[in-house]
This record gives structure tokens, sequence and C-alpha cells, in this order.
């Protein structure tokens, strides 16, 4: 069995159990364990899986289809996806209206990010990213100077990650950060559900001197347990009108600005 069949058929077993130990995946590949452990973190690396004690579960908030592949369920079912374009549309407009010429400006990982990577077309700022979505709206603009941060590819969500990125983003002084998420908990955390991407998102929102998230609506509370930050440590918060008072008052009463689009 060659090597990304054999992973392939670890992500479809735990697409069925949810979650599966080293020796039951052993026994049902016909494999050692110590293989096992080694496509474990590989897949683990590679953001399709997590790690656990003597064994692994799927990435929460994603799903696998029937071919191995994971597929991203960050859009939230109550919105139509023509519905959702234009919330990102318009959130990316707000964003890039706040940077000023010569800004150096870091641009996190997410759909909306490419979109406010967009709206900078043209414009003279630094842009500084591990999102590839973001390098394929920027590689031919010779208006911004572009920076791709260093690291390991991963192919499903088109970023950079792991120490490689974190240790490039120490080196790095920032006006903005568009942080992304995955949802925003009523007591103010910002969290994600990417174990592989929230050291980088820690390393971006350290590396800027102002931190806007990004976040509609359908990420109140959203999903994940990884926090990232407090709204309290969110200079503007771009989201959408029915986001919750009570929540958004967090991010107010800290001396933070909100903008609903």
């Amino acid at each position: 069995m060659i090597l990304r069949e054999r992973q392939d058929r670890i992500i479809n077993a735990l697409r069925s159990t949810g979650a599966a130990s080293v020796r039951e995946l052993a026994e049902a590949l016909d494999v050692s364990e110590a293989t096992i452990r080694r496509d474990l973190q590989v897949l683990d690396s590679n953001g399709e899986l997590t790690r656990t004690y003597g064994g692994a579960v799927l990435r929460a908030g994603h799903v696998v289809d029937e071919h191995g592949s994971e597929g991203d369920r960050e859009r939230p079912f109550e919105f139509g996806e023509d519905e959702q374009r234009a919330e990102k549309k318009k959130m990316a407009v707000a964003a890039a209206a706040m940077i000023h010429d010569d800004s150096v400006v870091i641009l996190d990982i997410g759909t909306t990010t490419a979109l406010v990577a967009r709206e900078l077309r043209g414009r003279n700022v630094t842009v500084i990213t591990s999102n590839l979505a973001v390098f394929d709206e920027l590689r031919d603009d010779t208006s911004v100077r572009l920076v791709l941060l260093g690291g390991v590819v991963r192919r499903n969500y088109r970023t950079l990650v792991g120490s490689l990125t974190e240790l490039a983003l120490t080196q790095v002084s920032a006006d903005y950060l568009f942080l992304s998420c995955t949802g925003v908990r009523g007591n103010g955390h910002v969290v994600d559900n990417m174990a592989v991407e929230a050291p980088i998102k820690q390393s971006m929102i350290a590396a800027a001197d102002k931190v806007v998230l990004l976040a509609s609506e359908a990420k109140f509370p959203g999903t994940g347990a990884l926090r990232l930050c407090s709204l309290t440590d969110v200079d503007v918060l771009i989201t959408t009108e029915n986001a919750p008072e009570e929540t958004l008052a967090l991010c107010r009463n800290a001396g933070g600005e909100v903008t609903i689009v």
C-alpha cells in the first residue's frame, strides 16, 4: 500500500468513527503501530487531523469527502453562497478603506482576507501573508510590495504553516493585522479550530501595532476551542449587522472600534 493511499484510508476511518486509536488503525490497515504514528504525525502537520494521546480525531469544523480530502465547513449553513460572498465583499471593502498608503499589512488566512487583498490591488502598500490565495491575488501587481512567509504548504487550505512561518513573523513589524477566526465567544474570547494555525495567528497578533478582526455575524459564537486573543485586545472589529450587541459591547467598552457593514 502506497503512503498516500494509506493516509487516505486513515482519514476515511476517522470519517466513519470520528476518532481511532493507533492500535485500531494499525490492525485495520495491517501495518505496524510505528507506521501509523508516523502517518498521524504527517497528517497532523498538514492539518488533516488532530493527534491525541494514543490516536487521532478529525479536525473540528471540517469534513472529509469520499476521496479522503478535507472540505472547509467555515461557511455558515444559514447563509446562501451569494449572500455570504456579498457580506465578505463589504467587509473587505471596509477593511481596505482603513489602510493608508505606505502601510505594512499582515493578511491572515481565509477567504475574506483574500478579498481584502483584491481591494488593495494598485495600492502603495506592503502585504505580508502566509495565505496563498492572497499571494495569487497580488503576485502580478507591481504596486504592492508582497512578502510571502515561509513554511509547510497545506494544499487543502492554500496556506503556509509551521515553525518556519512563526520564526519569520518574529522579524516582522506591521501597522495592521487583518485577522480571521472561526468563532467569537460570548465572553469575548476570539477562537479558532485549527491547532496548526493558532500559533501563527498569535505570532501575527504580536507582530502588528493594530489588530483588525474580520468576523461576520455567523462567527458569533461560531466554533473552535483554541483561544487567539480577546475582543479587548482588538483595535477594530469589522462585522455584519446581526452580530450580538452584548458581545460587540465588550470591544467598544475596551476602547475598540466596531464597524458594521
